[in-house]
């Protein structure tokens, strides 16, 4: 998956965040979706500290031994004095090298939460920046705002050698997929996931269990994936056509091999394709 970026380590510890070195990167962005980069034969980089000074830098976090910053303004000075290019955040999903994709959709994330948080939501008063933690705070009513994370399921329903598969609708397809959604105030992310399988499909689950988690920047998401069975033995579904275009059930060796690809619903498809589950 998109972190699995051993022998890499990610540290987003904000006490470990230091001084700008001439090594270290620095993210610059346009609207927010679009991170400046640089290639470089067959991968690219971000700018370098010792490119584009270090000047009203805002520390990320660190892998291994480089840090990586916001650039002035929050990441909207664009750098002058350097050949660069505007890399679409999709595109982290195939950007190599790998530790830098991560690195770069984790600060496109980051990136969000700087921007939205000038200003007080309570009061309107300038936000400032915490000196001990990851937050903005309010000098004048105290209102603390910390990075935005949204939970969310992954859920692969299984009945005997099948799986339920779908495609979304209205959106760009990126091929099969699991159900998923996000989990709503006052529930459970064990209740999201039968609601979620009853809302899309109209069936009902039993015998959850949990698989794993995966950082998703790309939503400002933690997603939280789980298998579960079916309730019963019918298995026709009733589709929600605001949410899915299609739900089929497909046997192990009729899943495509996803292998390698950075997604945790394409992870749980190989698990359940290669008899893990």
């Amino acid at each position: 998956m998109i972190q699995d970026i051993a022998p890499y380590q990610y540290d987003n510890s904000f006490a470990h965040r230091r001084d700008p070195r001439p090594e270290d990167y620095v993210f610059f962005h346009r609207n927010e979706r679009e991170m400046v980069i640089i290639r470089e034969e067959e991968s690219c980089r971000f700018p370098t500290v010792a490119e584009v000074g270090a000047d009203d830098l805002y520390f990320a976090f660190l892998i291994d031994e480089i840090a990586f910053f916001v650039g002035a303004d929050r990441g909207t000075r664009l750098p002058e004095g350097i050949d660069y290019e505007f890399l679409d955040q999709n595109l982290f999903r195939t950007m190599k090298p790998q530790q830098l994709a991560f690195a770069g959709i984790t600060g496109m994330q980051l990136i969000r939460w700087l921007n939205l948080n000038h200003f007080c939501g309570c009061c309107g008063t300038p936000m400032e920046e915490s000196s001990w933690e990851r937050a903005f705070v309010c000098p004048r009513c105290g209102k603390t705002v910390y990075p935005r994370l949204n939970p969310a399921v992954i859920v692969g329903v299984i009945h005997g050698d099948k799986i339920l598969v779908t495609a979304y609708a209205n959106r760009q397809s990126r091929g099969l997929a699991l159900i998923a959604g996000f989990t709503e105030i006052g529930e459970s992310v064990e209740d999201t996931v039968r609601r979620e399988v009853f809302e899309e499909v109209g069936i009902r689950v039993k015998n959850l269990r949990y698989y794993k988690s995966q950082p998703w920047s790309f939503s400002d998401s933690l997603l939280l994936g789980f298998f579960c069975e079916l309730e019963g033995d019918a298995e026709d579904v009733v589709l929600d056509e605001a949410e899915l275009k299609e739900a089929r059930w497909l046997r192990r060796e009729e899943l495509p091999d996803r292998r390698g690809e950075p997604a945790l619903t394409a992870e749980m498809m190989q698990y359940f394709k290669d008899g893990k589950i």
